[in-house]
């Protein structure tokens, strides 16, 4: 049987031709856009979809490999890459680092972009070349998610005026003053409003992807992860005990 050449190869093909080749993975692993509601289960045919995510000095931990892990189970599936403003390692909150894959540079687009919070968050807000590569990549990338108080750089971009979002109840006050033009909701594990996902504190970032996976690969998918994880799955992202707890809602 003969065979196709997909159309991302394609180009990707036309573009080492004409030496213009950029160091990205995107040409190879390729680009799906969900349209509409963005509700029906993403089919590929042989290539992966790429997930980044964006770590700063201060990122934390669980918000950023809670995540990771869930998808981290969709070897055949997904791709991870760790994207950050510069090459070298970068340490989290908590003390370990991780190394940097590939600079904002050094990516054209993703299928899946995720932003962890941490304390980092209350510098990187103010760091204008890493809040403008952020939302270049952002504005290129399928699915957007942040977690916990990275939904205040997402903030910072003007991507989600006039959506609603959520952050971590405890940072809630700091986080939302980022930004008056966001409909941010207090009682919630995590919020979904377009191709952006926002999710409450740290946990709850796991939670929300895997709603992300039930979105993109079915619901029995997202299961058999959170199974494998021996995860129990909050699957209502109305359920929000802490936005009660740290007095946001009576």
């Amino acid at each position: 049987m003969k065979n196709k050449i997909s159309k991302s190869r394609r180009s990707f093909i036309k573009s080492m031709a004409a030496g213009t080749f950029i160091l990205s993975l995107s040409p190879l692993i390729g680009f799906s856009q969900v349209k509409g509601k963005q509700t029906s289960i993403v089919k590929r045919s042989g290539d992966k979809l790429l997930l980044g995510m964006v770590v700063f000095d201060g990122f934390q931990l669980l918000d950023t490999f809670g995540p990771l892990e869930m998808f981290g189970s969709l070897r055949e599936k997904v791709d991870i890459i760790m994207i950050g403003q510069e090459h070298g390692n970068v340490k989290s909150s908590a003390g370990p680092s991780v190394v940097i894959d590939r600079t904002f540079n050094e990516i054209n687009g993703l299928d899946i972009l995720m932003i962890p919070g941490g304390g980092g968050t209350r510098r990187e807000v103010n760091n204008q070349p890493f809040v403008e590569a952020f939302k270049k990549l952002a504005m290129e990338t399928a699915h957007v998610a942040s977690i916990c108080t990275g939904a205040a750089i997402l903030a910072k971009t003007g991507l989600i005026d006039g959506l609603k979002a959520t952050t971590n109840k405890r940072a809630f006050k700091w986080a939302t003053s980022q930004s008056d033009r966001v409909n941010w909701v207090k009682e919630a594990r995590w919020v979904e409003d377009g191709k952006f996902f926002t999710s409450s504190g740290i946990s709850a970032g796991t939670d929300m992807s895997l709603a992300l996976i039930q979105k993109l690969f079915g619901h029995d998918e997202a299961i058999r992860i959170a199974n494998g994880a021996e995860y129990e799955w909050n699957e209502d992202p109305h359920h929000d005990p802490f936005a009660r707890l740290n007095g946001l809602v009576d």
